[in-house]
């Protein structure tokens, strides 16, 4: 399986790497745990403590696999090389939104640091893909489920 490049600033990276260490130290201790305690139940057909913590670990380790292949294959944005000519991962872009006429911000982030409530968008967005590589005051038409959505560029920055 061909793996692909995890786009993410350096304090993306820093967070997946506490994660996965908390992940591998203090998580799986706990879930160890309670597997200890669910054995001293007695009868596993029955226990549902246990089910639930062989579970807790199976998930566990899931995660665990995901972060450590997310960061094997991390490609930092190095805040040198983003310049405010053009768009791409890691500017922060001032929209005037032409459908509902108001201002909107967007950072431009890769997918594993994607967050809506601090309008952080996925390069592989609609909005992220139609704005990579735009200036400052083109207009980018956005094809989303609700239909074609057009954005003016009014600044770009790091």
């Amino acid at each position: 399986m061909e793996e692909k490049e995890v786009i993410l600033t350096q304090e993306g990276f820093d967070n997946l790497e506490k994660e996965l260490e908390y992940l591998k130290t203090e998580k799986r201790a706990e879930i160890a745990e309670r597997i200890k305690v669910a054995l001293g139940f007695g009868d596993l057909s029955e226990n549902s403590e246990y089910d639930e913590a062989k579970s807790a670990q199976a998930a566990n380790e899931d995660k665990i696999a995901e972060l450590e292949n997310k960061v094997r294959y991390a490609k930092i944005i190095n805040d040198s090389e983003i310049d405010t000519k053009t768009v791409q991962v890691g500017n922060t872009v001032k929209l005037w939104d032409e459908e509902f006429e108001e201002e909107v911000v967007y950072t431009i982030v890769g997918s594993t640091e994607a967050d809506l409530l601090q309008n952080r968008i996925s390069n592989e967005s609609p909005i992220g893909i139609a704005l990579l590589g735009s200036k400052k005051n083109q207009i980018v038409e956005v094809q989303a489920p609700a239909g074609v959505t057009k954005y003016k560029i009014l600044s770009i920055t790091k």
